[in-house]
């Protein structure tokens, strides 16, 4: 289960994460220097980028006053969404034996298609993910960085560090063009470098060649990340998003999205789900 615009949001909320990496900030009593920060970050945050896969979780999806809770289990080597609340409230009987039944059905799919098949299939996935790498690299050619201070966040020790757009950057690709029209803000835990929040607005419009679409100021998300497993990796815990564009240039284009992520669980060394959990 795909849904474009909420997954290239969260392509895009994990791209200004990357605007904050810089700053001389001391670390047990040692001054770091802006590439020793970025280093680190970049091995922290790549760690947790292969981790993502290892995991299943479940993800609620609200827009507007309505909301669906799916379990994400990986299977076969792509994640499945099995629905298994509607409004907060969990399924009938029936309607939950109809979605297990739909589940068994993905498996046993994917379990009997051919190599070429599952590669396909696989490759698609990993592209989005491969994209994802990609936009992340740009950020250091994107933005100019500032220290913003110190906080406690949830417990946490962070850095707040803002980006604002590079004068003269060319992006790359279509994907990258948003990041000339934005400005963002990260918190970063002190120690151990993981991202604990990052926001960032669209300040000014961007059009997007090759869509005829422009995003427009009063665009925006949010984007929290939490220990997850034995608290090595972090993952998405929860993204708000709401976008304002012009499709064509013409016509307004608004939604909002709210994304909470929970429960993750790492899955078999094979790659399997367990009994446990495949269990709502």
């Amino acid at each position: 289960m795909i849904r474009p615009l909420s997954a290239e949001w969260r392509r895009v909320g994990a791209v200004v994460c990357w605007m904050v990496l810089f700053s001389t900030p001391t670390m047990f009593g040692q001054q770091l220097s802006v590439q020793q920060i970025i280093d680190k970050s970049v091995a922290v945050n790549e760690a947790d980028f292969k981790a993502a896969v290892h995991f299943d979780w479940t993800e609620t999806d609200r827009t507007g006053r309505s909301s669906k809770t799916s379990r994400v289990t990986m299977i076969e080597g792509t994640p499945y969404y099995r629905l298994i609340a509607v409004n907060g409230k969990p399924l009938s009987p029936a309607q939950e034996a109809q979605q297990v039944k739909k589940e068994q059905r993905v498996i046993a799919q994917r379990r009997s298609e051919s190599p070429e098949e599952r590669q396909k299939r696989i490759e698609t996935f990993e592209k989005e993910r491969r994209r994802d790498n990609a936009l992340m690299e740009q950020i250091t050619k994107a933005f100019t960085f500032n220290m913003a201070g110190l906080r406690k966040v949830r417990g946490y020790s962070v850095y707040v560090l803002k980006a604002t757009p590079r004068p003269g950057y060319q992006p790359p690709s279509m994907e990258t063009q948003v990041l000339t029209g934005m400005h963002g803000e990260l918190w970063i835990e002190q120690t151990t470098f993981h991202w604990v929040k990052v926001m960032a607005q669209v300040i000014h419009p961007v059009s997007i060649e090759g869509f005829l679409a422009e995003v427009e100021p009063g665009t925006q998300f949010e984007l929290e990340n939490s220990p997850v497993g034995d608290g090595n990796a972090w993952e998405a815990s929860h993204f708000a998003m709401k976008s304002n564009a012009r499709i064509f240039h013409l016509f307004p284009r608004e939604s909002q999205e709210d994304e909470t992520y929970t429960d993750y669980r790492p899955i078999s060394a094979s790659g399997e789900k367990s009994e446990q959990t495949s269990r709502p």
